[in-house]
């Protein structure tokens, strides 16, 4: 009998501490109020930019207007065009950022394996990182030619020291003691690697995973403006030579959104490693 009331009475205690709820709820308001202002400035700048260019403050010939821009890209999604230059730039991008931030990691796994190595070719990687990639455009057209090659390897390029950079400071700001701990323990440097070095540089690889989104796109744009026939930075350079501001500032527009929405998916992933 004692058994049967025990499974039939519920249960008051509650999942959350009230304090907690309290806790929970503010962090909730504050994403809320953040994300409002947000979206409340993005509107006033679009409200403010299609005031100024109806009312003729700033000449809309040289700075267009959301409206304008909102009516190009109708007119491109109707013909078709549009959406070959927007698939071309985002592989263009997704292709050079990912053998940039697998590489640059490999070549820091590689940097940090090896100490002597790292010694030898450390200034070498200082020179490269301080060296202007749009320099290199000609000769990168001369190596590998013009077209999407060019244009990913500009990318790359970009994006790989920075990358090899910010992991090998990662994998080196381990702390000692740990290491030191793993070693008495008799483990391998491949385990106090796998076990200790990489979950350490998780965090940063998120971090370097963000930058490289910036840093990808604007690669692909450099690249494009040396050496294109499609794509959003072949639209931009295009539409300049004939002065059809509408047309750069669609391509622009595009870019932030498509930009916006990759850095998102690394939020996300952020998000899910959390948890």
């Amino acid at each position: 009998m004692k058994n049967k009331q025990l499974k039939t009475k519920p249960s008051s205690a509650a999942p959350y501490s009230k304090a907690h709820e309290k806790y929970l709820k503010r962090l909730r308001n504050d994403k809320i109020f953040v994300l409002s202002f947000q979206i409340l400035i993005l509107v006033l700048i679009i409200g403010l930019w299609e005031l100024l260019a109806a009312t003729n403050v700033i000449d809309p010939f040289f700075v267009s207007s959301p409206s304008r821009v909102f009516n190009m890209f109708i007119s491109m999604v109707e013909n078709g065009t549009i959406w070959r230059h927007i698939g071309i730039t985002l592989l263009e991008t997704l292709v050079g950022f990912a053998i940039a931030t697998l590489g640059g990691t490999l070549i820091a796994i590689l940097l940090w394996w090896n100490k002597r190595l790292r010694r030898i070719l450390e200034p070498y990687i200082v020179v490269l990182n301080s060296l202007p990639k749009i320099a290199l455009g000609p000769i990168i057209i001369l190596w590998v030619g013009s077209g999407m090659s060019a244009i990913i390897t500009m990318c790359v390029l970009i994006c790989i020291v920075l990358t090899t950079i910010s992991m090998l400071n990662a994998f080196n700001s381990c702390d000692a003691d740990k290491i030191q701990l793993m070693k008495s323990m008799h483990a391998n440097k491949f385990q106090i690697f796998w076990k200790l070095i990489l979950p350490n540089a998780t965090s940063e690889f998120i971090s370097v995973l963000k930058i490289n989104v910036g840093m990808s796109w604007v690669g692909t744009i450099m690249g494009e403006y040396l050496s294109s026939s499609a794509g959003l930075g072949y639209l931009i350079v295009y539409g300049s030579q004939i002065f059809n501001i509408n047309l750069v500032m669609t391509s622009t527009v595009l870019l932030c959104i498509l930009a916006a929405l990759m850095y998102l998916a690394i939020c996300l992933i952020e998000k899910w490693h959390s948890r």
